[in-house]
Order: C-alpha cells, then sequence, then structure tokens
C-alpha cells in the first residue's frame, strides 16, 4: 500500500511575513496536503499570533495549485453547522475540489469556554459531535435542509450550488472511542488519530504501535457492523502525539521507521508538523525538506 506525506502548518504567521512562502514551499517539496488547525487559540500559543483557518486557508488555494488543503481538526466548540457549510462550500469552490474537512469533538482547551460558556461534559461533547457531523453532512450534500435537533437547528437551509467535489467534499473524522469511530465509518472518507494520549507521557513507541493497530481494527468492526469496506477509508496519523514525540524528525532513517511501522498497520497518510522554533514542534528544517522529499522513495 503506498503512503503518503503530508504536513500541518500552524497558522501563527502574518501572510505577509512567511505565511505566504511556507504554504507555497509545502506544494514545492510535493506535500500531498497541508492543513492547518482550527482552533481560536491554542495552547503554548495562546498569547501569540494566531490567525483563523478559513481565511488562511482561502489565501492558501489562492496561491497554490494542486496541494491538498484542510482542517485539522475543526471541532463544535466555536462552530455552528449552517454558517460554517457556506464557508466550507465557497472553500472547496475556491481551492478548485482541493479541500477536506478534517472534524473531531474537541477537547476541553481554551475554544471549549471562548464564547463564555461552560466546559462540556465528554458525553456532550460526542453528543454534539455527532449531531453536527450529521447535520454537516445534509448540508453539503443537498440543496436545501431543514433540521431540528437537540443542539443545532437549521430551518431552510440553502448551500447551491454545491461542492465542487461530489456528493460533497471529504471528511476525515478524528476519532479513538467507539462513539467517534462508528461516526467515521459512517460519514468519514478518512479517519484520523494521533495515538493513545495516555501512552504520551510515560508509554513505549511499541505500546503506541499497539494501540494505534488496536483502535483500527475497532474501525474495521465499525464498518463492518454497517456493511462498508474499511479498505475504502483513508487512514490519516497525526505524528507529534507518541511517544515518539519528534524523534522522527531527527533523522531521514528515523522517518522512514517510524513511517514504515505505520504503513504496515495499513495507514496511508503521515502527517508531520512544519517546523515552529523554540515550540513543541522545533526540528532541523533542513532535515524536513530531506524527509520531504526522499522519504517516500524509500517506504515504496
Amino acid at each position: 500500500m503506498s503512503l503518503r506525506l503530508s504536513t500541518v502548518i500552524l497558522p501563527y504567521r502574518r501572510w505577509s511575513e512567511g505565511g505566504r512562502e511556507t504554504w507555497q514551499r509545502a506544494e514545492q517539496l510535493g506535500f500531498h496536503a497541508a492543513y492547518t488547525y482550527d482552533h481560536l487559540s491554542w495552547r503554548t500559543f495562546r498569547d501569540g499570533p494566531w490567525f483563523g483557518a478559513v481565511p488562511t486557508l482561502t489565501a492558501a488555494a489562492a496561491v497554490t495549485d494542486d496541494l491538498r488543503l484542510g482542517t485539522l481538526v475543526t471541532s463544535p466548540n466555536f462552530r455552528h453547522p449552517v454558517p460554517f457549510a457556506k464557508e466550507l462550500i465557497s472553500l472547496d469552490d475556491v481551492s478548485g475540489g482541493r479541500f477536506t474537512l478534517g472534524v473531531g469533538a474537541g477537547g476541553s482547551g481554551f475554544d471549549a469556554t471562548v464564547l463564555g460558556q461552560d466546559p462540556w461534559t465528554p458525553r456532550e461533547r460526542a453528543d454534539r459531535f455527532a449531531e453536527f457531523v450529521q447535520l454537516l453532512d445534509g448540508l453539503l450534500t443537498e440543496d436545501s435542509v431543514s433540521y431540528e435537533g437537540d443542539f443545532y437547528s437549521a430551518h431552510e437551509a440553502r448551500n447551491i450550488p454545491g461542492c465542487v467535489q461530489r456528493p460533497r467534499l471529504p471528511f476525515a473524522v478524528a476519532a479513538t472511542g467507539p462513539r467517534g469511530l462508528r461516526l467515521a465509518a459512517r460519514y468519514g472518507q478518512a479517519w484520523v488519530t494521533t495515538g493513545d494520549p495516555k501512552l504520551y507521557e510515560n508509554g513505549t513507541p511499541e505500546q503506541s504501535v499497539q494501540a494505534i493497530r488496536e483502535q483500527a481494527e475497532k474501525l474495521a468492526d465499525a464498518c463492518a457492523e454497517i456493511g462498508r469496506d474499511v479498505s475504502g477509508i483513508d487512514k490519516i496519523l497525526l505524528t507529534g502525539f507518541t511517544p515518539d514525540r519528534g524523534r522522527p524528525l531527527e533523522s531521514l532513517d528515523a522517518f522512514v521507521d517510524f513511517a514504515g511501522r505505520h504503513q504496515e498497520l495499513g495507514f496511508t497518510d503521515i502527517v508531520v508538523h512544519w517546523p515552529i522554533p523554540d515550540s513543541d514542534f522545533a526540528a532541523d528544517e533542513k532535515i524536513f525538506e530531506q524527509i520531504a522529499m526522499d522519504a517516500l522513495a524509500q517506504l515504496r
């Protein structure tokens, strides 16, 4: 099975001060896709520059030709499906059908309270996530949608002319638990995982591979329940959150070893963070570019 290599470009640079060039460089290096986080602020970047995902991706679409673009990931924390669907259809149009929506349940960080609400319980996040994905699916595939749910409503929401990609732009559903994996099985063209968060601090790379293997097996079970072939779902690993942390980007050989172990689990896409100095995503830019240009040839 062939493997694709993609990157995440965090939206912390002004467009006029390196932002534009980073997205263009991602295309020049041959990355399959470039994603960005869809947050209002994030962790250690909270008190520094941080720009919106949709405008950033729209600008990136205008200065690239072939690079796929996407969020990794959007959550219901501060999004409502009706206005968001309109933005997604517009972004899919501007990009010429190069957009993928990465979507997840979200967490309890800054985005969860920035609108003044109390943090949702894990159960409520899961409930909202299920309704969010279901309604977005309808909004992006039908010209007019009316819907009344527990959390979201739509009254004759118009989305004409719809997506460039048919029947709609692809969903990459981030999930590790049973409910989320069932959503990925039903609605996802791709599944996203960052590994098992419980292993991040004290786990081993071997334990992480086993945990991810078990997640993939549960996705296959969820697909089997609805009669879907799991091989039709792309499997995306967002790196940087397994016990390996940044070690796969320390050398070409280290990355090839890391990627090869996950390719054996059936993964179709490995996503690496674009280097950011003095952060959790710091890496040698020359090694990073060497990996982008040469790693896949060694994995074929």
